[in-house]
């Protein structure tokens, strides 16, 4: 028994060598590195490093321009989290009717999925211009003023998140469409049968069988908005006047600047952040969650 079990400890480590070389390699040493790098101050070249240990993961907190990304980025994310995830469960709700022709409505609802950042970002950028922008022509034609979209601190944070939800729409609507396709057919015939309404179907089995996978949704969509840059930097650079900046902007902005160890404190609270969030959201969403094991 034990020479088995020594051998099977060497087959598995052995199969887990080259998936720990990977991670080792990109993900646990760029983390030990930032981590290292928070903890020092460089000079304005770069060339000498000193140690301040944690001291500068207080400093950051404590500075402003690190509480008004963060607050910033708290907005852009319950303005793109809630309206993602809404729109994701009604276009899968509309795409899991057994209608002819359903298939082409799926493909188009997930298309986004296709679409890179920077064809988004230079896509939306377009629609929100203030003088050929289509927007604009339609507010024209309401009689309304044309709107400076991503040219006003007052709207340009909800321009971006516009494109976010947009972007991220399709993978939202394939993951709620994958946990809609594993709901039992059975329930819904019984429901019918007792002659229970769609709305009432919906409240009562749809969504609570379906919680599980919109607490997935969720917490994807949440660290997302966290980590969105590309598209900041394409229609915003940040702007106006700091209004969209968001941490991974600031990060950037400082690093870009030769601040590394500023710009590695930053990103190591931005983990520490996004850590206890999705802990957070864990803990208090799944006990409104139902699996299908609960009794």
């Amino acid at each position: 028994m034990t020479s088995a079990r020594r051998t099977d400890g060497v087959l598995a480590a052995l199969f887990l060598a080259p998936s720990l070389a990977v991670f080792s390699v990109f993900v646990f040493y760029p983390l030990g590195r930032t981590i290292w790098l928070g903890q020092h101050e460089e000079d304005p070249f770069g060339r000498r490093r000193v140690y301040v240990g944690l001291s500068r993961f207080w400093d950051v907190l404590s500075s402003e321009s690190f509480r008004d990304s963060l607050g910033v980025t708290v907005r852009f994310t319950l303005l793109t989290v809630p309206l993602g995830l809404a729109l994701g469960l009604g276009l899968a709700l509309l795409a899991h009717q057994q209608l002819r022709g359903v298939t082409v409505f799926r493909t188009i609802f997930s298309s986004t999925v296709a679409t890179s950042v920077a064809v988004a970002s230079l896509m939306w950028l377009t629609l929100f211009n203030p003088s050929i922008g289509v927007i604009n022509q339609l507010l024209l034609e309401l009689g309304r003023d044309p709107v400076r979209w991503l040219q006003d601190k007052d709207t340009a944070l909800a321009a971006v998140s516009v494109t976010t939800v947009w972007q991220n729409l399709g993978v939202t609507f394939i993951i709620i469409s994958a946990g809609l396709q594993s709901l039992p057919d059975e329930l819904y015939e019984a429901a019918r049968v007792d002659g229970i309404g769609p709305w009432r179907q919906l409240r009562h089995i749809t969504l609570p069988l379906l919680s599980p996978t919109l607490l997935f949704a969720s917490v994807v969509l949440t660290i997302s908005a966290f980590q969105s840059f590309g598209q900041i930097d394409l229609l915003t650079a940040g702007g106006p006047l700091d209004s969209t900046r968001v941490i991974v902007y600031s990060i950037f902005s400082d690093a870009r600047a030769g601040d590394l160890g500023l710009a590695s404190a930053q990103a190591t609270l931005l983990f520490v952040i996004l850590l206890a969030l999705t802990l957070v959201q864990f803990r208090v969403l799944e006990r409104r969650t139902f699996y299908g094991g609960d009794r």
